[in-house]
C-alpha cells in the first residue's frame, strides 16, 4: 500500500529532492519566444498555482519540465536533475498535460498496467489508484468511449500511480462535474499535506482561490509574479465600496460630487452602491455629514480574477469584442 500519514514523510525523498527549479528557461520557435529567461522555484507543501493568459508559455513550460520539449537556453529541472536523468521517472514525477493523449483501443487497466510494467512499479497500484479516482468499475472499458471527466480522472490515477513526491497538472477540472471540481480540491491539498510538491496550471481564477496558496504567474513568457494568492490579489488596484442606503439616488449623488463613482447594483431606491475612487471611512463621513442613513458600508479588495485580468493586461495575445471597446495588448 501506498504510505500515507505519519509514515509518509520517512518514505519521500528530502526536500531538496523534491523541489522544481526552472532557471532562465528559455524557449524559442524561429524568432518567437514561447518562453524568455524564466526562473522560479516550487517548493513542496503547498499547491502552487500556475497561471497565464493564453499562448504565456505554460503548456511549454510544463513540456520542458518533462523532457518532453527541448530548451533553446536555461535549465529546468526536478530535485536538481532533469527528468530524463530519473530512472523510472514516475517514481519520481506524476503529470496530466493532456487527458486525450491515450490509446482510445485499451482498458484503463491495460493502460495503467503498462505504464506500470515500465517504471517498475507494483500491478496492485493500478487497482489502488483506479479506486482512488473512482474509475474502479470502469477498468475494463475501453478509453475511447470515456467522457472528458473520466479521462481527467485516468490522467490523474496515472500521474498518482507511481506514488510520485512531484505532482503536475494542466488544465485538471476540465470537463469535470461539480463533484469531481470538489474531489480534486481536496486530493491537491491532501498530497501538498503529505509533504508533496503540486503544481496546477488552470486558467479559472476561481480553481486557483479555492485550491492554491501560491501562485507562479507569468505573460507572453516572462515572469509576472512569484508570491502567495493573498499577495497578488491585494496588488490589484480595483478595489470598491459596497454600500446600502434606503435613500440611493442622495447618497449617490452626494458621492458623485465628491469625484467618486457611484453605481447601483439593481433597480429600487434601496439597491446597493457600488463605489470607486473612496474609501469605506469617507463614504461614512459623508453620509453622516449629510445625514444619510446606511444599512451596510463594506470596503471590497480585487478578487483574484481581477487581479489577474488587470496586471496581465499587456500580456494577453488574444483580445475579444469589438475593436473600439478594446485596447491591443503591448
Amino acid at each position: 500500500m501506498p504510505p500515507t500519514g505519519r509514515c509518509l514523510a520517512a518514505a519521500l525523498p528530502g526536500t531538496v529532492g523534491r523541489v522544481i527549479e526552472v532557471n532562465e528557461l528559455t524557449k524559442r520557435y524561429g524568432t518567437t519566444a514561447a518562453v524568455n529567461g524564466l526562473t522560479f522555484t516550487v517548493r513542496p507543501g503547498h499547491v502552487t498555482g500556475f497561471l497565464g493568459p493564453n499562448g504565456a508559455g505554460k503548456s511549454t513550460t510544463l513540456r520542458m519540465l518533462l523532457g518532453l520539449t527541448r530548451p533553446s537556453g536555461g535549465t529546468a529541472t526536478v530535485g536538481g536533475r532533469l527528468f530524463r536523468d530519473h530512472s523510472r521517472g514516475l517514481r519520481h514525477v506524476g503529470a496530466l498535460l493532456d487527458a486525450h493523449d491515450v490509446h482510445g483501443g485499451r482498458s484503463a487497466a491495460a493502460y495503467l498496467s503498462a505504464l506500470a510494467r515500465s517504471n517498475g512499479i507494483p500491478r496492485r497500484r493500478v487497482d489502488e489508484v483506479l479506486e482512488e479516482v473512482g474509475l474502479a468499475t470502469a477498468a475494463r472499458r475501453r478509453i475511447g468511449g470515456f467522457s472528458l471527466g473520466m479521462k481527467q480522472r485516468l490522467g490523474i490515477a496515472a500521474a498518482l500511480l507511481g506514488d510520485p513526491p512531484v505532482l503536475l497538472f494542466d488544465e485538471p477540472v476540465n470537463g469535470l462535474d461539480p463533484e469531481g471540481v470538489r474531489w480534486v480540491r481536496g486530493l491537491f491539498r491532501r498530497l501538498a499535506a503529505e509533504g508533496r510538491t503540486v503544481f496546477v496550471s488552470s486558467h479559472l481564477m476561481s480553481e486557483m482561490e479555492n485550491t492554491a496558496e501560491h501562485l507562479i504567474v507569468i505573460g507572453r513568457g516572462e515572469l509576472i509574479a512569484d508570491e502567495s494568492v493573498t499577495e497578488f490579489a491585494a496588488r490589484g488596484t480595483r478595489r470598491s465600496v459596497t454600500v446600502r442606503t434606503p435613500d440611493t439616488a442622495a447618497l449617490a449623488a452626494v458621492l458623485t460630487a465628491e469625484g467618486a463613482s457611484a453605481r447601483p447594483d439593481g433597480p429600487g431606491a434601496d439597491a446597493a452602491l457600488t463605489v470607486t475612487g473612496l474609501s469605506a471611512a469617507r463614504v461614512g463621513e459623508l453620509a453622516g455629514r449629510h445625514r444619510i442613513v446606511l444599512h451596510e458600508l463594506a470596503q471590497r479588495t480585487s478578487s483574484l480574477e481581477e487581479a489577474f485580468m488587470e496586471l496581465t493586461a499587456g500580456s494577453v495575445e488574444y483580445l475579444a469584442g469589438p475593436p473600439h471597446t478594446r485596447k491591443e495588448a503591448r
